[in-house]
């Protein structure tokens, strides 16, 4: 197939939801034929013939940890709460080298890519502080695997993990964004009970908006009722008029709070325009722990904060670390997770955006629809309907190839 060749491709099937002009009626996937002019699609036309292959745009992966991830086999003590996973990859760091960082991480972006994303962002961990302002060896290591999956059509975005106490200090912060900037990176921090983090957040966004820059939090990762930080950072952003991009992760203390209590600050969140990404794998694993089996699932309230009208997305977090022994670099694992954890029912394509136009967009870079993208954005899956392409997908294909590709018998 070249660029500048006018074909047809039938069989296809779209997600109602994963299309820019979404005709009236019909069902959640639409089967149908797409039009290619120019190597790109041109136009759906639906139609009731067979599926044999679910065509979606390349998955976006909002939050995973490069960095940490396929370090599990080294660690002598895996298990326990928050703090402890901490505490063990604290430990840990004391062997990141970067021939260390380099080969860990670009095996979990080469299974990232693998399972069919686009783009991907990276928290690196970034230890402040009056003495540590510079950037750390993993911020360079991934910095290099930044150009070479730029070179592949894939953007990694690399986010700063902070500490939101720390950012309270306005010249370490402000070394801390500059380099940022530089790099085109996005600005992250910590925020859990940190006793300066109003301080932090009004000089985080303060330089944030300053130089341009994108906001992602770890917040409220707890099961807490009295955690605070989502909606100071909702505050915080209303109050300096932010308008850059910001996605909170975790936010796992909306599920030990009031329904009144959750309205007000959802209200707050889609007034600010802050997306919110769940993250079932690593949340399910560390959060609720008490003796026996745990009787919280961790998960932040999906359902609540989508009537409310905020972007919710769901992510893969970590990935064989102390923070999560298993896991896998797959945003659809992570969706099906999600749909577990979360009861996000039937019908399926109506949950496809939080891996795919949502997740961009909460990444700060314009939505990819079906029937309006580049090929070369598009993946495609040999299944014939949603449920399977979530529960036990084969895997995807660039859209360019599927000609040639086996279809589903």
């Amino acid at each position: 197939m070249t660029g500048g060749q006018t074909f047809r491709l039938s069989g296809v099937g779209v997600p109602r939801a994963l299309c820019a002009h979404q005709p009236a009626g019909g069902a959640d996937l639409l089967c149908g034929t797409l039009r290619i002019e120019n190597g790109s699609v041109a136009g759906f036309s639906p139609d009731d013939g067979p599926v044999t292959r679910i065509v979606l745009p390349k998955l976006a992966e909002v939050h995973v940890h490069l960095d940490k991830c396929h370090s599990v086999d080294r660690l002598d003590h895996v298990g326990g709460d928050l703090a402890a996973a901490i505490a063990a990859t604290r430990i840990d760091k004391t062997r990141w080298t970067a021939e260390d960082l380099a080969q860990r991480a670009r095996r979990g972006l080469d299974e990232l890519i693998a399972a069919g994303c686009g783009v991907v962002r990276s928290h690196v961990d970034w230890a402040t502080g009056a003495d540590q302002p510079e950037a750390p060896l993993a911020w360079e290591v991934l910095g290099d695997l930044t150009r070479d999956a730029a070179a592949s059509g894939v953007v990694l975005q690399r986010a700063a993990l902070t500490g939101i106490d720390e950012m309270a200090d306005p010249a370490v912060a402000g070394i801390v964004a500059r380099r940022i900037a530089r790099d085109g990176g996005v600005l992250g921090s910590f925020l859990l009970d940190h006793s300066d983090r109003r301080a932090g957040l009004r000089t985080l966004l303060g330089l944030a908006d300053r130089y341009g820059l994108a906001l992602d939090f770890h917040v409220d990762e707890g099961l807490d009722p009295t955690l605070d930080g989502l909606e100071r950072i909702a505050d915080a952003a209303i109050a300096m008029r932010f308008e850059g991009p910001v996605l909170c992760g975790h936010a796992c203390s909306l599920a030990s709070q009031s329904a009144s209590d959750v309205s007000r600050i959802a209200d707050k969140l889609a007034r600010a325009g802050i997306a919110v990404a769940a993250l079932p794998s690593t949340n399910l694993y560390l959060q609720g722990r008490r003796d026996g089996t745990p009787d919280r699932r961790g998960i932040t309230q999906l359902h609540a904060l989508a009537d409310h009208g905020v972007k919710t997305v769901i992510g893969t977090d970590n990935v064989r670390d102390a923070f999560c022994p298993i896991g896998r670099h797959d945003p659809v694992y992570a969706l099906a997770l999600g749909v577990l954890a979360g009861h996000l029912d039937p019908p399926f394509g109506h949950h496809l955006p939080k891996i795919t136009t949502d997740a961009r967009a909460a990444l700060g870079l314009p939505p990819v629809y079906v029937d309006t993208a580049a090929l070369d954005d598009l993946i495609a899956f040999p299944v014939r309907d949603l449920a399977t392409l979530i529960a036990a997908p084969p895997p995807p294909i660039p859209l360019t190839q599927s000609e040639q590709a086996p279809h589903v018998p």
